[in-house]
């Protein structure tokens, strides 16, 4: 897409309808709020710590990926997960129903699972835990 305003909106509407439906889907989660130099990272984790994190969104000026923050240690028999580090792993989205996928489920569950502080039983709420006084343009230049 070459019109940088249109980009945007589009990435800006994924963006939104990933996390309504992370919050459907993690309603006990603690979503946490981290507005980066490069990104807007949406945290779903078991307490107010970044490191009990489940999954993220992040969000960059021309796309949207569903990160794993232990992602390295889930199984993956389908291969969907991208990445090479030594802890996270992340699916690039192109649409909200990418999230309802059986085997983005099945990484999903396994987070779920896997996670070291379990989740409660409480109703999740959301924190903001940082604004960089620095960042990128959020809206994607023409290259």
């Amino acid at each position: 897409m070459s019109n940088p305003a249109a980009r945007a909106s589009v990435t800006a509407r994924l963006a939104r309808s990933a996390r309504v439906v992370l919050r459907k889907r993690l309603p006990n989660a603690v979503e946490l709020v981290y507005d980066n130099y490069n990104a807007l990272a949406i945290g779903y984790c078991s307490t107010e710590r970044a490191s009990d994190c489940i999954v993220s969104l992040a969000v960059f000026p021309r796309s949207v990926a569903l990160s794993f923050y232990y992602g390295a240690g889930l199984p993956d028999p389908t291969g969907i997960l991208s990445g090479s580090g030594k802890q996270n792993r992340y699916i690039s989205l192109d649409s909200a129903r990418q999230l309802s996928d059986p085997a983005v489920e099945a990484l999903i569950g396994a987070a779920i699972a896997k996670a070291k502080v379990p989740l409660t039983t409480r109703k999740g709420y959301l924190v903001i835990k940082s604004i960089s006084a620095k960042q990128r343009p959020r809206r994607p230049t023409v290259k």
